[in-house]
């Protein structure tokens, strides 16, 4: 029963992962397509790969996931409160992707897990989800929002003299590299959320150990998921991003995606801290719009989205309870 329950919680986990990756294939590239920087499925599959190389470049934040949040006790009981914490994450990136809101499938996920925890009256890690989650989730988008902003000011400064046709087309092919930049972030933040789950799963069914390095196949699979998520697109959330926040620019759309990389590599590599690429780049893209004048962001588009934001984790913890007492009942 307990290797069923290992192998469903594994697979269910790579099925979030590939809802991450289309939920989230906006975060990368909505910038680029809407300034024609790139085609849609040219800016598809730069994603796909940049997201599975980026899944290999550290397990900071996996340790975190799959260590620091919550500590559910081992054999089917643990492995309940894990699936139920992934259906509810699962369940909120379906609701968000259907209204086009770029909510955070990281907060989702963290959510979810908190919500089955609670339930089933076993620890919870406060600190490490104040430390780790709460406090960057609340810093990131102010440094996004201020550091596209000084970067996009600094580009209007060293480029005031210059050819605004030949600049233009100039930051499109630096488009290229800064969306790049930009998916292989999100593969090194929010793939590594997926392997700290998976390797969640296998230590509470007694598959491995906490002091153990997170298996290949583990990475491999993450990787992959997420990978071809993002090449499936999220059309719906991409519109929300490129083209209903404000009208971009190559440049604007540059400063936006080189700001929010910079704050993505930081945190994962920095600090480990599991924060929310879709919050990064979201409040990067408001920041460039920022310096163009204040009415040039549709700043009621911006409190949908922070609406969401502010209600991913109580909402994702609220159905994986649901989906834990479901499941409580039917396995157990």
């Amino acid at each position: 029963m307990e290797l069923a329950l290992v192998i469903g919680v594994v697979v269910i986990a790579l099925v979030f992962d590939y809802t991450n990756g289309f939920h989230d294939a906006a975060n990368a590239i909505a910038t680029s397509v809407s300034t024609r920087a790139l085609t849609p499925r040219v800016a598809l599959l730069m994603a796909a790969v940049m997201n599975f190389i980026g899944a290999h470049l550290g397990t900071q934040v996996a340790s975190t996931v799959g260590k620091g949040i919550i500590d559910p006790p081992e054999g089917a009981h643990g492995l309940v409160i894990v699936g139920a914490g992934l259906i509810g994450a699962i369940t909120w990136n379906l609701i968000t992707w259907y209204f086009g809101l770029p909510s955070s499938s990281s907060h989702a996920l963290i959510g979810g897990l908190v919500g089955s925890a609670l339930v089933a009256s076993v620890g919870v890690h406060w600190d490490g989800v104040l430390d780790k989650v709460v406090i960057p989730m609340i810093l990131s988008p102010l440094v996004g929002f201020t550091l596209a902003g000084i970067i996009m000011i600094a580009i209007l400064w060293i480029f005031r003299k210059s050819n605004p046709h030949k600049t233009g087309k100039g930051f499109r092919y630096a488009q290229t590299v800064s969306a790049a930049a930009m998916a292989l972030g999100h593969g090194l933040q929010d793939a590594q959320k997926t392997m700290g789950v998976i390797f969640l799963a296998l230590v509470v069914g007694g598959y491995a150990t906490n002091g153990e390095e997170i298996p290949q196949w583990v990475i491999l699979s993450a990787a992959g998921a997420i990978s071809l998520g993002t090449y499936a697109g999220g059309w719906r959330i991409m519109r929300t991003l490129g083209r209903r926040i404000i009208a971009l620019d190559p440049p604007r759309g540059f400063a936006a995606e080189s700001a929010a990389a910079t704050v993505l590599y930081t945190a994962a590599i920095g600090f480990g801290a599991p924060i929310s690429t879709t919050h990064t780049i979201t409040s990067a893209i408001m920041g460039v719009g920022a310096t163009k004048r204040r009415s040039a962001v549709r700043w009621g588009v911006a409190g949908n989205i922070v609406t969401a934001w502010i209600l991913t984790i109580p909402a994702s913890g609220l159905v994986a309870a649901l989906c834990y007492f479901a499941l409580h009942w039917a396995v157990e």
